[in-house]
């Protein structure tokens, strides 16, 4: 162990021994009123500080950039003519950090464009405005959207390449499963009222689910069968090679993620890809 992990984790457990006490300290008689309501802060405002609520924001980014996930973003996309002067790469993560920092619609870039901080974390002068994010988004079609997931899938297997030969030596497990997700829209494209009243989406999303990590998002109408379309979707999702495993190595395409060499029902035996609808 380094010197500097030694430290931290004395640090670390030291906090936790004081807290300790602390809250042993507290369960005592008590005759003077309630414990609440008493803080004792008091606030300034300096010209030397700067701050942002989404601190985690600049972590993301250097992952983002470990994997290479915007130059995948941006080889598979081709949407703009003009980068004036954002990339593809650049559209989609924003619309990802808005969503990160708690934003439930494209009106809540605005409020990241406008965190100073936040914009430095990212190393970035400016973001795209939520007008802009919504131009972007209208020119995906259906095979846009397959492919942004494949290069969201090229990237992740640089984090498997990563993991231990532990990760590699179980059976891949692949889920798939489709839930109703309600719209208060009314113009939706693609939507629809399911069985039980219910206006929205089938959303079908298609796991690993040894990581739990969503491979594929499928999205119909709220009256279609949860089924539809998987098929497809499993397919994109194993690979042929040997023995069933999760692949450490990328494949020679751009559309294939685990291993298999027949898929077989769930309970097969050991070392095949284990499908589950």
């Amino acid at each position: 162990m380094s010197k500097t992990r030694r430290t931290r984790t004395a640090r670390l457990r030291a906090e936790a021994t004081a807290i300790g006490r602390r809250l042993e300290r507290a369960v005592r008689p008590n005759t003077t009123g309630p414990v609440l309501g008493r803080a004792n802060i008091a606030y300034e405002l300096s010209a030397r500080t700067k701050a942002t609520g989404h601190g985690g924001i600049g972590l993301v980014a250097k992952l983002i950039g470990e994997i290479g996930l915007a130059g995948e973003i941006d080889a598979a996309l081709e949407l703009l003519k003009l980068h004036k002067p954002y990339y593809e790469s650049d559209h989609v993560l924003n619309v990802a950090y808005n969503a990160l920092c708690g934003g439930q619609r494209l009106q809540d870039i605005e409020a990241r464009r406008c965190d100073r901080v936040l914009l430095d974390g990212l190393g970035t002068e400016s973001l795209p405005d939520p007008t802009t994010a919504g131009n972007f988004c209208r020119r995906f079609d259906a095979a846009s959207i397959m492919a942004l997931q494949e290069a969201v899938n090229l990237a992740r297997l640089k984090v498997w390449q990563r993991q231990p030969d532990s990760f590699f030596e179980q059976p891949a497990v692949i889920d798939a499963d489709a839930s109703i997700v309600p719209t208060d829209a009314q113009t939706k494209q693609g939507m629809d009222i399911s069985d039980n009243g219910i206006w929205g989406y089938s959303a079908l999303v298609v796991s690993l689910a040894n990581t739990k990590e969503p491979l594929y998002l499928g999205l119909l109408g709220a009256n279609r069968p949860s089924h539809e379309g998987v098929v497809d979707y499993y397919d994109r999702a194993i690979q042929p090679v040997p023995r069933g495993r999760i692949s450490r190595d990328p494949p020679a395409g751009r559309h294939r993620l685990l291993a298999h060499r027949r898929v077989r029902p769930l309970g097969r035996r050991r070392g095949a890809v284990r499908v589950r609808l």
